[in-house]
């Protein structure tokens, strides 16, 4: 599954270093406005312990984790919606991408001007989240435009519908609120979904603070906690500065006693690559045998059919029973064939649903 997060944010807020630090690409890190002109993708690993404890009790031959994709994009200034700056490319690329890492600068620094001259983390979501509401007000409009005549007139009950919909979103756009938190049913988003609004994208609010504040936050990062609590939005707090360093140490051991010394647990990137998977609604579940671990990336909810799919369309085609082993067992036991002795190993049909961790094997006939 190809699935990308588009790091946003206001010029020299931090998101190009977090990009390069996230994917060890050579997105330039410059302190002027628009040194990120291209989109950068960086292909990331998903970091997961369940995956290496597998590994460890198989001894596979090769192991091959989750990916995801990070898009670096260019900077956002105000009237981007209208074409200012790079606008029109932001919001290009931004539209291909499935969720939104919002980065907001939450630290104070002399030597790393801001675009528009102090720090004021809300003001600078306000900034993107005008600009990306500007655009999708502009979408529903033209889509109005279209259906308005056959939903008045007609007898098009899907146009009707449409309309209503459609004009729900107007409204909330209008009132400076974002299409996710528009009061529309589930159902009811299929009448969106080939526009491809901006502000319906799930999005984390990651707030860039200095060293000291790593831990604990700052006065910055509570404001930001307030406004994404009304909003049903996750933050993330993180230093940029932090994980450059931690990106230049060589050894895992290195960046172990570094992380250590400052008493993090994980670094702020393992911590962003997992909330990306968490925002995206995704689950994981493994194959396991000597060949290869390999761990499989699924929509929260899949059944089983669905999940064989994920390994090729011929799997859920053909899909006759999977065998399934709760990770929590495999380690408990230590393999296969232990769990197996034990009772470990539920054979289950086309309704079972997929629980994260899940270890997989399909029988299917084609």
């Amino acid at each position: 599954m190809a699935l990308q997060c588009g790091i946003v944010g206001l010029p020299n807020v931090g998101k190009s270093t977090l990009f390069n630090c996230l994917s060890n690409a050579k997105a330039q890190a410059a302190n002027f406005p628009f040194c990120t002109i291209e989109p950068n993708v960086g292909v990331i690993t998903v970091p997961d312990e369940r995956l290496t404890k597998l590994a460890e009790l198989v001894v596979p031959q090769k192991v091959v984790p989750n990916t995801i994709e990070i898009v670096d994009i260019a900077g956002l200034v105000k009237g981007a919606s209208k074409g200012e700056g790079l606008g029109n490319q932001f919001l290009a690329n931004i539209r291909a991408t499935n969720a939104i890492l919002h980065v907001l600068r939450c630290f104070d620094n002399d030597n790393v001007i801001h675009v528009d001259g102090s720090v004021d983390p809300i003001r600078d979501k306000e900034i993107i989240d005008t600009e990306l509401q500007l655009k999708d007000l502009d979408s529903i409009e033209k889509k109005i435009s279209k259906i308005e005549k056959m939903a008045k007139t007609g007898g098009d009950k899907d146009a009707k519908k449409a309309f209503e919909v459609l004009s729900v979103y107007k409204a909330h756009l209008l009132e400076g609120k974002s299409a996710r938190t528009a009061p529309v049913a589930e159902e009811d988003k299929e009448h969106i979904a080939d526009i491809w609004l901006l502000t319906a994208k799930p999005v984390l609010y990651v707030c860039n603070v200095e060293e000291s504040a790593v831990n604990t936050g700052n006065a910055y990062v509570d404001k930001v906690r307030e406004v994404a609590k009304a909003e049903g939005a996750e933050v993330l707090v993180i230093s940029a500065q932090i994980e450059s360093e931690i990106a230049q140490l060589e050894s895992y051991e290195e960046r172990q006693m570094f992380l250590d010394d400052l008493g993090l647990a994980e670094s702020g990137v393992n911590k962003l690559i997992k909330a990306a998977y968490k925002l995206l609604n995704l689950a994981t579940y493994f194959t396991a045998g000597v060949q290869e671990v390999r761990a499989w990336t699924i929509t929260l909810g899949f059944t089983a059919p669905q999940a064989a799919g994920v390994i090729h369309s011929d799997f859920e085609k053909g899909f006759i029973r999977a065998e399934v082993i709760k990770y929590a067992d495999f380690v408990a036991f230590g393999s296969e064939a232990a769990c197996k002795e034990n009772g470990k190993l539920g054979v289950e049909g086309k309704t079972y649903v997929v629980e994260d961790g899940d270890i997989m094997h399909f029988r299917f006939n084609v």
